[in-house]
């Protein structure tokens, strides 16, 4: 039997139990407490979501209303690793005092703040972290992303939040883990927030296309594809020989197309002539024909199709949940662990059936949980040095979090291949030019904290140079293409000879194996394989999809997670391993329950656009001034009562009609003109106010600069942290939605490129003065 990794206890709550899905996955014992009739999610869509989120876990019952239950608990809590806490603010059942149990706290809006005790579902909480009002058409209202996204995002954090207090319990007591779940979308917008903070500018719903590369949403024959004219100039000009070969380029031959702002100006143009030729492909073989000629292209597939998949059946992704004599397919984990190997299937608890887990705990070595020193004023990854060979977003924002707390990232970059983000024009967010590496407002939040050196990978010289730093690093991360390090030399096994426990984490788009591997992929390409895509809409035949990258940002925490997991097993094994994380994976893993009910019920789940299957009414209401939303959502029949009050409508309450969700959602279009008139006539953060003020879940719907300059949650909280960058002066960064004591501070602004090339060298590498100066004059160095 594999020693598990460590104890969980968890008590439960949307925003949470993800995390605790994500640490079965890392091989650590989960225990669930639930109430005496049961975790909610039991009675949910016939027990297949109670199914997804607590397979794999052990159930206890406590009852918390009494004092022998708080006593359980605390006793319980006080034996375990990781304390996964969803309670909610003010009703604490136990309070770990700071010690050898990592309490990790998660609450819709964090532990203080004046808005520490709103009420909040995954719907109320994208409205306020700024997500919801990415997503939509730009004259239309938001849209909400499906499968409790949101919510999702706080439960990644969660997880690594659990692991970086497991590395401070080394060094000393370890302050609670505080995560505000609105944090956690705030800080995962792409340019959402970027773009007020650095051009000053709200950029409106983007719909269908993606608000800052060309790519978007497009009809196939018999669905979606998700693509669009990629990167680089050699993508559009295999788009291009492709369009011409088949007749179909239409004007787009004309030489004026070959310059991208030309093309950018007159996207629309473009897009229909692309629009035109795909239209008569299915959408499976638009995206293999597309592939074939390394273009980023990729069907819209539904959750159900998900399961046919063979790059997700070749790479064993999904796992079985049992259930007595049930077996039901379900998604697996962001990524295989450990040293690859995956979970094949997990058993669904009955109710109470590990209470022998309540007794006393067998004798246990203290010294294993006990703080061994006082580590005052250290960060959980300080000694940690991690190589950074990733660019754009999914990589980079994996290592701004190791950097964020403590580790030395060494990003490697080169002049003749910088990151996309330093000059892209359409990624360059800057109140200046757009031609200078180092102003780029994009850039310079997802890198802070970190160090640059330029080096020409290309050559013999430079490769050796990498291979040195290799040896002297703890991780290595790269979101090349798949065959990339092999081709450079240095692949895992070459690794592995110069530092016998690295710890390796690739992020390829489909991973390093399988028939699909070789794919070419982006965020929206991973968001519309991966299922994400076709449930975001309004209907199956009115999808809209999510254009920013999402995608990106879900494989960067799953990445991050990694990591840190890598490293704990390292500390128990002594040995490294590599991670071969698929982004594609890592995204699929967030669809929730789509797959479990799909797999289930034998139905395939749809877009409901802002609805939800167990709460009515649910969406977005208009408000006084333009483009001004509300988000409510009527969790059960008290949150209906108290709001019939609000809005003046008492006699609803009684009224047979509306006596259920189910009900509700029958006379939904009634309800929501209503609610709409109540709405409309003040501002969005009234008619919140109002409603929270009586404890009904809404939430105003923030864009960038609402977030930035008008939100009392992240400002009292200092959301925002203030950094002097050495060429654009001081500027708000994101802040970190990871507070382990202290919020994370800007200890050193992006780098300039190039900057820290001497001192690296010298100081991690150990070359002279004189070595470094020949590099450079054999121009390895730039």
């Amino acid at each position: 039997m594999v020693e598990s990794a460590g104890r969980v206890v968890e008590l439960s709550s949307p925003f949470i139990r993800s995390a605790g899905r994500i640490l079965v996955g890392l091989g650590y014992d989960v225990i669930l407490v639930e109430p005496p009739e049961g975790d909610p999610a039991r009675r949910e869509f016939d027990g297949h979501a109670f199914a997804h989120w607590h397979a794999g876990k052990k159930s206890v019952v406590i009852d918390l209303a009494t004092e022998a239950g708080r006593r359980n608990l605390s006793r319980l809590v006080s034996e375990a690793d990781i304390f996964l806490d969803g309670s909610d603010v003010g009703t604490e059942p136990v309070v770990p005092q700071h010690g050898s149990t990592v309490h990790v706290r998660v609450t819709p809006f964090g532990s203080d703040g004046p808005r520490r005790r709103w009420a909040a579902t995954d719907l109320v909480v994208a409205a306020l972290g700024g997500m919801l009002g990415q997503v939509g058409d730009p004259d239309g209202p938001p849209l909400a992303l499906p499968e409790g996204q949101a919510e999702q995002l706080a439960g990644v954090n969660a997880a690594i939040g659990a692991l970086l207090g497991l590395r401070m319990r080394a060094h000393g007591p370890v302050p609670r883990v505080d995560i505000a779940a609105q944090e956690c979308v705030a800080a995962a917008l792409e340019a959402g927030a970027l773009a007020y903070l650095h051009e000053d500018r709200v950029p409106p719903r983007p719909g269908r296309v993606h608000p800052l590369v060309p790519h978007g949403l497009f009809r196939a024959a018999d669905g979606y594809l998700g693509g669009g004219l990629g990167g680089s100039p050699r993508m559009w000009d295999a788009l291009l020989a492709w369009l011409i070969e088949e007749g179909a380029a239409e004007d787009l031959d004309d030489p004026r197309w070959h310059d991208p702002v030309e093309r950018k100006i007159h996207q629309d143009h473009v897009f229909e002539v692309v629009q035109r030729f795909l239209g008569k492909w299915t959408k499976q073989e638009f995206a293999v024909a597309a592939q074939a000629r390394k273009l980023p292209w990729a069907a819209v597939d539904r959750p159900d199709e998900l399961l046919l998949n063979p790059q997700l059946n070749d790479r064993d992704f999904f796992l079985d949940v049992l259930s007595g004599e049930s077996v039901t397919r379900d998604l697996g984990f962001g990524f295989a662990f450990p040293e690859g190997e995956r979970v094949r299937a997990l058993i669904v608890p009955e109710l109470g059936a590990h209470q022998a887990l309540l007794g006393p705990r067998r004798a246990q070595s203290a010294a294993r949980h006990a703080a061994t020193a006082t580590g005052s004023g250290r960060m959980p990854l300080d000694g940690i040095r991690v190589l950074d060979l990733t660019w754009v977003l999914a990589g980079p924002y994996c290592t701004r979090i190791l950097a964020d707390h403590g580790a030395d990232v060494v990003k490697v970059e080169s002049l003749g291949r910088p990151d996309p983000t330093r000059f892209a024009p359409a990624m360059h967010l800057s109140r200046g030019p757009h031609d200078d590496p180092d102003t780029s407002g994009y850039f310079n939040d997802v890198n802070r904290n970190k160090r640059s050196i330029t080096l020409d990978t290309r050559s013999p010289a430079g490769l050796a140079v990498l291979a040195d730093l290799i040896a002297h690093s703890d991780v290595v991360i790269e979101n090349f293409s798949s065959a990339v390090m092999d081709k450079m030399g240095l692949g895992y096994e070459r690794m592995r000879e110069l530092r016998a426990d690295i710890v390796y984490v690739s992020m390829s788009g489909m991973g390093h194996t399988g028939p699909l591997r070789g794919w070419v992929s982006y965020a929206d390409i991973v968001s519309a394989a991966a299922g994400l895509t076709a449930m975001t809409g309004w209907s199956a035949d009115e999808v809209v999809g999510v254009i920013y990258g999402h995608g990106d940002i879900v494989a960067g925490l799953q990445a991050a997670t990694a990591v840190l997991a890598a490293l704990g097993h390292r500390d128990r094994t002594g040995r490294g391993q590599h991670v071969d994380l698929s982004q594609y994976e890592a995204m699929a893993s967030h669809m929730g329950t789509s797959v479990v009910r799909a797999a289930g019920t034998g139905r395939a789940p749809v877009p409901m656009g802002n609805a939800h299957p167990t709460m009515s009414p649910h969406g977005v209401f208009r408000c006084l001034g333009p483009d001004r939303w509300c988000a409510i959502a009527v969790r059960d029949q008290d949150d209906w009562e108290r709001l019939c009050v609000v809005i003046e409508r008492p006699e609803w309450v009684v009224d047979e009609r509306f006596r259920t969700a189910e009900a509700r959602r029958e006379h939904e279009d009634e309800i929501a003109t209503v609610v709409s008139a109540w709405t409309v006539s003040m501002s969005a953060d009234l008619a919140a106010e109002q409603l929270q003020s009586v404890g009904v879940p809404a939430g105003a719907v923030q864009n960038g600069r609402d977030l930035v300059e008008a939100d009392p949650q992240l400002r009292a909280r200092g959301y925002y942290v203030r950094g002097v960058h050495p060429r654009v002066g001081p500027f708000l960064h994101e802040g970190a939605p990871i507070r382990i004591g202290e919020p994370v501070a800007v200890r050193r602004a992006a780098p300039l490129l190039g900057a820290d090339t001497d001192a690296v060298l010298g100081d991690v590498a150990g070359y002279s003065p004189e070595t470094i100066a020949r590099l450079r004059a054999d121009s390895v160095l730039s």
